[in-house]
């Protein structure tokens, strides 16, 4: 894996993580999370013949904050498929996504799907599928910080005490992961106040549509359908950001041929807690046809 390198797409400059060579295999990281996210996924795809690629999502340092200040989940898919076309990725190519990275995976091969074979998706299941689960009073519970963001007091409370809110976000969404690495890779990317602004953005723009840019309005529409790629869809079973659903329920709201799998004993960031684990679900879904 090499060091951070830059591409132009979008109309932004994004960082990048990148392993291997062949079909774009595009890696997209979450909240609060960076592009080192992937770094036992890469190497694996790169050994299975994958270009491995993993951006710092726009507003993440090393990437540029978007001028226009779109953070709706349509640019973040129009950011997907711009950079599958910046890297020159063709039919072949596979898309990987966690958290806020899942997110935008749905609605980039929605919108795309001629550029995208298959998909993945970790610990976010498709909005329509978390409308009546995310009224829970449990979930309510766990999702203060969603609140939180929509208010001018959401920078203030991230930046206090070294950004000590990520450190607990981590510990109360993967308990029992020792994630100071992976917490300091995030802090770099967010301890400016324009990134973090910026990512805090990602949850104002999901509850206020006045927001919304419309030049990625196609991208946003498309967010809300059930593509034509099948997906994997993976969750933790002791994930402390968002109870695991039923496998049966987030298949309902995938394309055809799709497969959502609970992955025991992990939380949030399983594809850290168990890398070798999921590295080979994911690698054996990518490896299937269709």
């Amino acid at each position: 894996m090499t060091e951070i390198a830059t591409i132009r797409a979008n109309d932004l400059t994004f960082g990048y993580l990148e392993a291997g060579s062949g079909p774009l295999a595009l890696c997209l990281h979450g909240f609060p999370d960076s592009a080192h996210t992937w770094r036992h996924l890469l190497p694996a795809l790169a050994d299975a013949g994958y270009h491995a690629v993993a951006p710092f999502l726009r507003g993440y340092a090393p990437t540029e904050v978007p001028k226009d200040g779109a953070y709706q989940t349509g640019a973040l898919a129009a950011d997907a498929n711009a950079l599958h076309e910046a890297f020159g990725g063709d039919a072949d190519a596979v898309l990987i996504g966690h958290d806020w990275g899942a997110a935008a995976t749905y609605a980039a091969v929605s919108a795309a799907p001629e550029r995208w074979r298959r998909a993945v998706a970790l610990a976010l299941p498709p909005f329509s599928a978390l409308l009546s689960a995310f009224f829970d009073y449990a979930q309510l519970k766990r999702s203060f910080y969603v609140f939180l963001f929509q208010t001018p007091l959401a920078e203030t409370a991230v930046l206090t005490g070294d950004l000590a809110f990520l450190d607990g976000l981590w510990a109360d969404w993967s308990p029992g992961h020792d994630a100071t690495r992976d917490v300091a890779y995030a802090k770099e990317c967010l301890r400016d106040p324009e990134n973090l602004a910026a990512a805090i953005g990602y949850y104002r723009a999901m509850l206020d549509p006045s927001l919304h840019v419309p030049a990625y309005a196609a991208e946003q529409e498309a967010a809300g359908r059930v593509g034509e790629r099948s997906a994997l869809y993976l969750h933790g079973a002791a994930d402390g950001c968002l109870a695991a659903p039923s496998p049966s329920d987030v298949e309902g709201h995938l394309p055809p041929g799709s497969v959502a799998r609970i992955v025991p004993g992990v939380g949030h960031f399983l594809h850290l807690e168990r890398s070798a684990e999921v590295n080979r679900l994911i690698l054996d879904w990518l490896a299937a046809d269709g």
